[in-house]
């Protein structure tokens, strides 16, 4: 499954269902359910600028969304105007693309890993990790939380 690496806060405000647009230098093609990374390093000045002060995961993979559609920004101007879909600070810089998001959801239990660079696909596969009775539980755990008991 695609992942995306995206900094604290805004990964958490994505699978809370608050954040819609992704700020982005580079556009995608691709469309669809992918993972949401939470990288190690909190973007603090931006949690102080939002008042999150709760603990907030990272090294790990926190939840999952939809990209349904990729805006092209012409101007800061159109950014600023969606500032209350990305949360992102006035200092916009070269940020020409919005991923369109939908359908955040937290996974319930954070699986720890190592972010990178741009869409990168992760195989939950139980050999990366030893005690592969810990894998199952998560995976099972979540079908049941999302597919079972949440519809």
């Amino acid at each position: 499954m695609k992942c995306l690496s995206i900094s604290q806060p805004f990964a958490d405000l994505i699978i809370s269902g608050k954040k819609t647009i992704e700020l982005r230098k580079w556009n995608t093609n691709f469309r669809g359910e992918f993972l949401i990374h939470a990288p190690i390093k909190i973007r603090i000045e931006d949690c102080k600028r939002l008042k999150i002060t709760k603990k907030l995961v990272t090294g790990a993979i926190i939840g999952k969304a939809e990209l349904y559609d990729v805006k092209k920004y012409n101007s800061s101007k159109e950014v600023k105007n969606d500032q209350k879909f990305h949360f992102a600070s006035k200092n916009f810089q070269d940020k020409t693309f919005g991923f369109k998001i939908k359908n955040g959801k937290p996974l319930r239990i954070p699986i720890l890993w190592k972010g990178q660079l741009g869409f990168f696909d992760v195989e939950l596969s139980k050999a990366r990790i030893k005690n592969k009775d810990i894998v199952t539980d998560i995976i099972d755990e979540e079908y049941r939380y999302q597919w079972i008991g949440h519809h």
